[in-house]
This record gives C-alpha cells, structure tokens and sequence, in this order.
C-alpha cells in the first residue's frame, strides 16, 4: 500500500547522501520532494502542512548542521515525524478491572467489521483471554450467519440469539450478551455492530444507545485502508456522533494509497490501534507506529519478523536444529529436518511478506512480489516423495532414483537434481555459520568465515630475472654480473676492504669523528 511513498522517498535521500553539509536550497528541495510524496500518497494536506514544517524546522537546528553525517540525520528526522503522526507509541487495550472487558466494534458499511471480529477474538484467544463475539448486526443480510461462520474459524464463542436479517432488537442482544459472558466465564465481549454512514442518523443513534447500554471499555473505530481522503470527514463524524478511542485499519494489504488513513490519528487524537493486513485470520496484529514508519522508509521491520519467528518456532525445536548442523559437516542434518523447518517458515505466513520485512529490499520489490509461493509445495512434493533412507542419505540418489522421485512428485528429474544439489550447498553453508564460521568463501575478515588456521597463506614466489634477447646485450649483462660478484667477493658492495688487507686506512673524515 505504501510503495508509492517508500519509492518517493527512498529517491529523495538518495540525492542527499554523500553530501557533507546540506545548505538551505538542499533542505528546501527535500522538504518540497517530501511534499509531494506525502500528497501523492493521499495524505490529508493538514498533516501535510504540519510534517513539512517540523521537519524544516528540526532540518535547520544543531542536530543537522553540526552533524557527521547530515544524510543520515535527515532520514532520523523524517523518520521520527512519521512515527509523531502515525500517534508516537503503541496504544495497548484497556482491560476492566472486572471482567468482562467490553470492545465495540464501529465503522462504515463495507469497512470489515465482521471479519476483523474474528481476527481480534483469535488475536486474544493467543494471549490467554476467552473472548466472546456478539451479534450486533441485524440488519445486514446473513451478518449473524457471517459472524458464527468467522467465530467458528476462529476457534471463540458467539452470542447470537436473533437471526437478524431485520428482525431483533440489537441494543437487547449487547445488553444480554454482558450477563452471558459473566455466566460462561468469557472474560472479553466483541460486539459487532451494524455499517452506518455519518449521515445516518438514525443508526448513529442506534450505536449511541448499544454504547450506553453496555458501557465499552473500547470503543475501536474500524476504517477501510483505502478509503481515501474521506476517512478523515468519517472519523470525525463518528466521533462526534458516537465517540470512540481507537482505530483498527483493516484492508492494509491492498495496493490503494493509504495515506489517508494514516492521517487519523493526527486530525482525531485517536492512535492507531491494530492493523489487518490480509485475508486470513492470522493476519492482524498490534499496530506500531515505529515499525510502520520503518517499513515506509525501506528500513525493514526485523522485530514484527522475530516476533512471528518466536511464535511459530519452538526454543526446544531450534536448539534440536542447531545441534544437527553444527556437528561434522551438518551431516546429521537430514531433507526430513530441512522440510520441518521448511513447513515452520511456511506457517509464519507468506515469503514475500516474511522478505519484505528485511531491511532493504524495497530495492528489488518487483522480484519479491514476483516470487511463486507454490515452490515450496513443489520441493516439499519432492522430498516427500522419497524413501525414509534417500531423505536421511542423500548421497545414495541416483540417476533411476532421480526419475522416480521425479515421476513420484510430478516434476522434472533436473528438479530433484537441483534440490539435492541445493540442499548440500545449503547444509554445507549453515554447518559453517553454525560452527562459528560465518558466511564462507570470504577468507580472513571477521565473522566471514576463513579465520587463523583456514585460510594457508600462499608465497609468491619471486620469478627469476628475464634475460634479453639481444645476443651482446645478454653478453654486457653477464659480464656486469660478473664484474659485481668479484666486487663483493672482495669487499662488498660497500667497498669494504678484503679479509688480510693489511694496507687499509680509514679516510681522513672517520679518523677525526673517532678521535
């Protein structure tokens, strides 16, 4: 969603680097570039006209003008004024010192509401709570079905005791749904209630009175990333009509510009809360205003991949991995250990997701995005379709065995030939990094491998003098060589007496310094 942005503005900094100092037309060209980004993204002008004027105030002070690096310091900057207006730090939920906790659900029609229920109840399901999802939306077609479809998936309970489809009292059903929870020990209700417009008085006044009927410790406004530039009028009609303290982005995964949303937090005072970022219900996560902005910038968002690392890898597991690899050669590394771990990074999500978090690789996007996810099916297709023995021996695959792994797993034979052959190069790198070795095939510098004792250090060995071609040439050049080892024979090439040369005086110079 935000490529068009990261684009503009990798361009941007890139004209700054190798500037030592950045004079007054070089901040103004930044400051106008960054301008046009942030429009271009669909960024409300307010927030535009505030982001430009901080970050030319901070870009004129000591912290630029006095730095090593002016550069660096203005990517700081611009990356510290996104984090102010994405809402600084990360909002966490407010819990009830009594359970249940109550979270209202708000938002226009169309803005995902249902779904992301599911997704916040399975989110809270993974942190130790027991949610409940309540079926406040009676008035769209099949919604109460929709949100029993999504708890079941899920994995929660629902509360959905009309059928809706315009029958039932939703204010009743969030009243009631309180007094349920209490008696089946649910400590969190979601309520889901139904798409208004801002104009809709009438079901504004509807999501007035579920408000007041339950009394929400949250009330999480849900916006549609790719609204556009109405988001900000919608915001505020809600929150003057409802009210509410948090905003939930759903649809983050599209390729629409998002900028708008990122203006709410600013124009409302209300943070960000958590982020929906794609279709399945794993897909959603805390928002952080800091990992967002670093992403924008290209500077990768390591944490959110170590987080979803930790969740999907087991310590146990990984330690078991590392004491394989790092034996002789990894040879107890087997394709069994290598499709586990395969299947592991699988369940963290998608590839180009997981690379896209990597510090850097807004620079090759296109191939990212072009990656086929299906390769991975492909090899592990392969690997499955060996014998016990082939997997835990690789060596022992052959040319008959190639083509029946080959016919097994419905590829070509070249197919099992490259995965076996990557496979070994891939052991053989892990096995070194594992030992201490770093990465390999780079001898002599720290931590790349090829340390004391690797690497042999080769002696070049002194060609000898090349003699001309031209027959008397050769001949003077033979005779002065001669002539120089007679004279060292004799007394050096410092013209030191021979050995019993007893008419030898030193000159008159040394005999004066010597006394």
């Amino acid at each position: 969603m935000f490529d068009t942005l990261s684009d503009r503005l990798a361009a941007t900094f890139k004209n700054l680097r190798g500037k030592g100092r950045l004079s007054e037309a070089d901040i103004d060209a930044t400051a106008r570039e960054i301008r046009i980004a942030l429009l271009e993204a669909d960024v409300a002008l307010p927030v535009v006209r505030s982001f430009i004027a901080k970050v030319k105030e901070r870009a004129r002070g000591v912290e630029v003008s006095q730095a090593l690096n002016p550069a660096q310091q203005m990517i700081k900057i611009v990356n510290e004024e996104l984090v102010s207006i994405l809402g600084g730090e990360t909002r966490r939920l407010r819990f009830a010192k009594n359970p249940p906790t109550v979270i209202m659900l708000a938002g226009l029609q169309g803005a995902g509401k249902t779904t992301l229920a599911g997704k916040l109840g399975l989110w809270l399901k993974g942190q130790g709570h027991s949610p409940l999802l309540v079926a406040c939306d009676l008035q769209r077609p099949n919604a109460v079905n929709q949100l029993s479809v999504v708890a079941d998936r899920a994995g929660v309970a629902v509360y959905a005791p009309e059928p809706g489809n315009g029958v039932g009292d939703p204010v009743k059903v969030a009243k009631d749904s309180v007094e349920y929870a209490m008696a089946k020990v649910h400590d969190i209700v979601i309520v889901d209630t139904a798409g208004r417009l801002g104009i809709d008085e009438e079901l504004m006044r509807q999501a007035a009175d579920i408000r007041d009927a339950v009394s929400p410790d949250e009330i999480l406004f849900v916006v549609d990333a790719m609204i556009g530039q109405d988001a900000v009028n919608t915001a505020e009609a809600f929150r003057d009509g409802v009210g509410f303290d948090g905003v939930v982005l759903s649809k983050l995964d599209g390729d629409a510009r998002g900028g708008a949303a990122l203006s709410i937090a600013h124009v409302t005072g209300k943070q960000i809360m958590f982020a929906s970022n794609g279709e399945k219900l794993e897909d959603f996560d805390a928002f952080h205003p800091d990992r967002m902005a670093s992403r924008i910038l290209d500077m990768g968002d390591l944490l959110t991949l170590i987080e979803q690392a930790e969740k999907t890898f087991s310590q146990e597991e990984a330690a078991k991995m590392a004491s394989k690899l790092a034996s002789s050669k990894g040879k107890d590394f087997t394709l069994d250990d290598f499709l586990a771990q395969m299947e592991q990074v699988r369940k963290m999500g998608s590839i180009s997701k997981l690379l896209g978090m990597l510090p850097g690789m807004g620079q090759i996007k296109d191939q990212i995005n072009n990656i086929d996810e299906r390769d991975v099916d492909r090899t592990a297709a392969i690997i499955k379709s060996m014998t016990p023995r082939e997997r835990a021996e690789p060596t022992l695959i052959n040319g008959s065995r190639r083509a029946r792994i080959a016919k097994g797993s419905g590829v070509e034979v070249s197919a099992v030939k490259n995965l076996v052959e990557r496979f070994f190069e891939a052991r053989k790198m892990m096995s070194k990094m594992a030992q201490g070795g770093g990465m390999p095939g780079m001898p002599g510098m720290p931590g790349m491998g090829g340390g004391p004792g690797r690497q042999k250090k080769q002696v070049k060995q002194a060609k000898g003098k090349r003699k001309s071609g031209n027959p008397m040439k050769r001949k003077a050049e033979e005779q002065a060589a001669a002539a120089r080892r007679e004279q060292a024979a004799q007394g050096g090439a410092f013209n030191l007496p021979a050995e019993g040369d007893k008419n030898f005086e030193l000159p008159d110079e040394f005999k004066k310094f010597m006394g």
